[in-house]
């Protein structure tokens, strides 16, 4: 997704309640094409915590869609 400035979001969903290194794969991918433009990247799991993956790279419960 592309906010009003510009920045590139990224986001995945995944069904399970457990979240590795692996499933940052695509998002790191579309850091590196963005470069300066990529804001942040988060993979929606089934989850009620949110953990840091990295530079502006977190799992977030997918729950946080409607907080």
């Amino acid at each position: 997704m592309r906010n009003r400035s510009g920045f590139i979001v990224g986001i995945e969903v995944k069904a399970s309640a457990t979240v590795t290194t692996a499933d940052f794969k695509g998002l790191h991918k579309l850091a590196a094409a963005c470069k300066s433009r990529f804001s942040i990247g988060l993979v929606l799991y089934d989850h009620d915590k949110i953990i840091p993956f990295g530079d502006r790279l977190y799992a977030a419960p997918v729950s946080a869609i409607w907080h």
